[in-house]
């Protein structure tokens, strides 16, 4: 079990860690559109694969 000044510490780190990622993605949000302009295919495309491995293994595995 955690002690009350570690469970402060974490909670503090989880806080400051997610503000500071939210400051460097809206500072760099214009760079990622240009860079990444496609990833949602590819994403989309993962999803898909992964679905069909799924349904293939409930349909050959009953």
């Amino acid at each position: 079990m955690l002690s009350t000044g570690q469970l402060i510490f974490a909670i503090c780190f989880v806080v400051a860690f997610v503000a500071i990622m939210i400051m460097s993605y809206r500072k760099d949000k214009k760079l990622h559109k240009k860079q990444y302009k496609g990833s949602v295919w590819v994403l989309i495309g993962f999803l898909i694969f992964f679905g069909l491995l799924l349904v293939a293994k409930l349909y050959f595995v009953d």
